[in-house]
């Protein structure tokens, strides 16, 4: 079982090269960044982890710009979005962007994507929030034929454009995996439908008695099960829920560490470094 980190980057975090070469030094497998391009003053949708919205959520760092400062400085690590909201961005644009981490890393990135939950956010960006998760689906299927094509093109609700160029391609043939956020069973659907993993939070499901249903689900569709990896976000640092995952067949678990300096995150990445290597 793999185990990488997910860390809100901010301007009174550890740096986000600081912090990938920590992590690659304690043999951690992945470093996964969240986005969020703004939160409106004016907030209706509630906060899906509890009451109060975080503050980091509204000082975190551009996730692409991030990865790419934490590719320059390590070279086994994986570099992961967790997550892109794409209903947010440009397909054509994100497509390059994309490619571009894929290829300043070699081959090192992991484009982690969800629908997103804040409905004033994604309103802004302006995408109607009830047509996310369909916006979200024609994104995605449009940058794999931007990724896969010297000739792209595509046709659909919300995605139209007439036949166009763009490079680089990715490294990773035929793109980078994309790893689906969502919970169970929408979130597990949609990553069976045109993802090559699936993401859920921990806490918000019965994720370890869901899997065998999710295998069903896939081998149902026509997937082959043992290639969509299902890779556990938000994994508490517990000895016992790290062995239950990987009795489990979890692929990965994503430890997450608070947005703090390095001197406070330096000493939590050795205890998760040492309870993974007990765990085994």
């Amino acid at each position: 079982m793999k185990v990488g980190l997910t860390l809100f980057p901010t301007d009174y975090s550890i740096a986000p090269a600081e912090l990938a070469r920590a992590a690659e030094e304690r043999g951690f497998e992945s470093l996964w960044f969240p986005e969020h391009s703004h939160i409106p003053a004016r907030r209706e949708t509630p906060w899906p982890g509890g009451a109060e919205l975080p503050k980091m959520y509204y000082d975190v760092y551009e996730p692409f710009i991030a990865l790419a400062a934490a590719a320059a400085v390590t070279r086994t690590l994986l570099l992961a979005t967790g997550i892109c909201l794409v209903v947010q961005r440009d397909p054509i644009q994100t497509a390059k962007h994309v490619a571009t981490l894929d290829r300043v890393s070699n081959g090192r990135f992991l484009f982690g994507i969800g629908a997103g939950w804040n409905r004033e956010e994604i309103r802004n960006h302006g995408t109607d929030p009830k047509e996310r998760v369909a916006v979200m689906r024609e994104r995605v299927l449009a940058m794999k034929e931007i990724w896969t094509r010297s000739k792209a093109e595509y046709h659909g609700r919300f995605v139209d454009f007439e036949p166009l160029m763009t490079w680089p391609k990715p490294v990773q043939k035929p793109h980078p995996p994309i790893h689906v956020g969502g919970g169970f069973p929408a979130g597990a659907r949609r990553a069976i439908d045109y993802g090559d993993g699936w993401m859920p939070i921990f806490g918000r499901d019965e994720i370890f008695a869901r899997l065998p249903e999710f295998r069903r689900m896939a081998q149902d569709a026509g997937r082959d099960p043992a290639k969509l990896e299902v890779s556990v976000f938000g994994m508490r640092p517990d000895a016992g829920e790290l062995a239950k995952a990987r009795e489990a067949g979890i692929a990965r678990v994503i430890l997450g560490v608070a947005p703090e300096p390095a001197d406070k995150v330096r000493p939590v990445l050795d205890r998760y470094a040492s309870l993974v290597h007990s765990v085994g």
